[in-house]
């Protein structure tokens, strides 16, 4: 019984140490205003979820009252997250959402993204220390709209909301120049009872705060991007942060054991459990110069990567290569170049691939044997098209890829022999790399801004992933991020079709 009182003791107090010190991706957490009900925020290590309770009066007038879960953050930064008020609640302006603050005090210059209970979403602010908050009923900033998404981005003076409903685009609900506010600030989330006798409860999911970057993407070199490795479940939108580091590293492909992802990192490949853990990197002999192109035969017993290599090919560049998946020296497959791997035939003996050929500054797609031998064009693209991203169906009656036959990047597919050209999606945006569910039924892809040049897929911008049908129809947005180039470049879907995995990216 002693050494079970010690034991519980021991317990007690080191939890007690773990809600003082950081929760999640947050510094600490406290009441502002000293509310009549104390509040608390939990950090939920198995869905990576918080759940917040907080009290209060209100967040308004000259001062306020509520439960902060917050860090210390300088520059411009993306502030995204799910947000769900728990149980009916009792006040109609209950409240949660972001909050950027100048300081812990109650009457603090600060401005939040707020969704109400009644579904009122609304940017609201105190622009100076003790300044009365502005209605935002008389602004053009409140929607009775009940998001489900909230985003709070900051760039320089000026701090933008955006909302979205599950599966919709985020939609700009207003933006707002804050003089005066520090390069540093506090920034996190929140909930407020707007009833001093009550105590609300709220969980928020996919929590990511991002750090952007300028123009200059070889920035990533030098250490100043973070990378994310992520999975998600594509039906719940649920996502899970299971590696990352400063540092560039790109596109997994999931093992066919389930329970391995792959990816690529300094032209190496390595492989680490999908809850995390400790990598290993696979053996690609001789050739140690992988880019974000690779993946496995339909089988599981052969890996297609792309590298570059010195007095490899004719024109130099990336060239596409097989190897045994559990690693050995991989056999040359296209000696012309460039060349870039995107799938493989269900038959488990070919490959298809982009590539430029007969000195055109044009990429179309080929298929050839992993035998090796003469190469069949399976596009014929003008001048100022492009097309990429070519993978099979698992029936193997067509091909995927993304094109901008129509003057806008799409989703499009052929039949296995080049024929009978497809258009699939039909919208505003940049899609790319279209990835079929290994039960033939979805397409996961990456949308990029509408107002990014048609035939190109930067890195370190808002995008966002979505999914479709694989015989068409309308997509609907599965996760925001920031990224892009090294997202999803490669087939990413579990062997049960139902997850996907993914690198978001931030700066520091």
């Amino acid at each position: 019984m002693k050494y079970l009182n010690l034991l519980l003791s021991f317990l007690l107090v080191n939890s007690a140490i773990a809600q003082t010190g950081s929760i999640g991706i947050f510094e600490k957490n406290g009441d502002i205003g000293n509310p009549k009900n104390a509040g608390s925020a939990v950090y939920n290590i198995n869905d990576q979820s918080y759940t917040l309770k907080g009290s209060g009066y209100n967040i308004w007038f000259a001062r306020d009252e509520f439960q902060y879960l917050y860090k210390k953050i300088k520059g411009n930064f993306i502030l995204t997250a799910n947000f769900r008020f728990e149980g009916k609640g009792t006040e109609a302006h209950r409240k949660t959402g972001w909050m950027i603050r100048a300081s812990a005090d109650e009457n603090s210059q600060h401005i939040s993204a707020t969704l109400h209970g009644d579904g009122l979403t609304v940017m609201q602010w105190r622009d100076f220390k003790g300044a009365e908050m502005k209605d935002p009923e008389d602004e053009i900033f409140a929607r009775d709209s009940s998001y489900d998404v909230i985003q709070l981005e900051r760039m320089g003076k000026l701090i933008f909301m955006r909302g979205a409903h599950m599966g919709k685009p985020l939609e700009m609900i207003g933006s707002y120049e804050m003089e005066n506010l520090p390069d540093e600030v506090l920034a996190g989330l929140f909930v407020c009872s707007h009833n001093p006798d009550i105590t609300e409860e709220v969980t928020v999911w996919n929590v990511r705060i991002d750090k952007p970057v300028g123009d200059d993407y070889n920035q990533s070199r030098d250490g100043v991007v973070g990378c994310r490795l992520e999975t998600m479940n594509v039906f719940d939108g649920k996502r899970k942060v299971i590696w990352e580091k400063q540092g560039r590293f790109e596109a997994p492909n999931w093992m066919p054991d389930g329970r391995q992802l792959l990816f690529n990192m300094d032209g190496l490949l390595y492989k680490i459990p999908v809850t995390g853990g400790e990598l290993t990197q696979l053996n690609t002999g001789s050739v140690k110069r992988n880019n974000n192109d690779h993946g496995i035969s339909f089988n599981g017993k052969l890996l297609a990567i792309s590298s570059s290599k010195e007095g490899v090919g004719s024109g130099g560049g990336s060239a596409v290569w097989v190897l045994p998946l559990k690693g050995g020296e991989p056999k040359l497959i296209t000696p012309e170049t460039p060349s870039y791997f995107h799938g493989w035939a269900p038959n488990n003996k070919e490959l298809v691939y982009v590539a430029q050929r007969g000195g055109k500054n044009i990429y179309n797609i080929y298929r050839n044997s992993i035998k090796g031998g003469k190469e069949v064009a399976l596009t014929d693209i003008g001048q100022g098209e492009h097309v990429d991203g070519c993978e099979y169906s698992p029936d193997g009656k067509y091909i995927y890829y993304n094109g901008s036959h129509t003057g806008n990047m799409q989703l499009w597919r052929i039949k296995a022999d080049g024929t009978g050209r497809e258009q699939l999606t039909f919208d505003e945006y940049k899609n790319w790399f279209p990835h079929i569910s290994p039960d033939g039924k979805w397409i996961a892809f990456i949308s990029f801004p509408p107002d990014i040049e048609k035939n190109s897929h930067p890195s370190y911008k808002r995008v966002m992933l979505r999914l479709m049908p694989a015989t068409g129809g309308e997509p609907k947005v599965i996760a925001y991020l920031y990224g892009g180039q090294g997202t999803i470049n490669v087939p990413s879907w579990s062997p049960d079709s139902r997850q996907i995995a993914f690198v978001s990216n931030s700066g520091n």
